[in-house]
């Protein structure tokens, strides 16, 4: 299972050569997250409306290999935004995935743009 991890890559904007359509803004939940697939990626986005931002993620949390992160509770952490795992509470940052706990390794984090209602998910490939 621990290969699965090795198909996640975070995304820099810059690297972006694929905007993925997601879905439109209506399909996520205010303050919360929901699942979507990209190839054989599942990716957690966030409507972290509090903050007026969106955040994509890994779904997959290391820590028990659970594809969970998408139904994790959102905040912060001395600022920054965050996700906890709702399994076993492991934080991630959602601007460049580093585990805030120090004791995982980061989860990949991906640029997210919103356009004509919809939301789009940026890739390398």
């Amino acid at each position: 299972m621990e290969n699965i991890l090795d198909t996640y890559c975070a995304t820099n904007i810059e690297d972006v050569t694929v905007w993925f359509k997601a879905a439109s803004v209506a399909d996520f939940p205010v303050d919360g997250g929901a699942c979507v697939k990209y190839k054989n990626k599942q990716i957690a986005v966030f409507n972290f409306s509090r903050l007026g931002k969106w955040y994509a993620c890994q779904n997959l949390c290391p820590h028990k290999m659970e594809m969970v992160l998408s139904r994790g509770m959102i905040g912060d952490d001395k600022g920054v935004p965050k996700v906890a795992c709702p399994l076993h509470k492991k934080t991630f940052s959602l601007e460049n995935g580093e585990n805030l706990n120090g004791d995982l390794e980061a989860i990949a984090t991906y640029p997210v743009k919103i356009d004509a209602g919809s939301v789009y998910i940026g890739f390398t490939e």
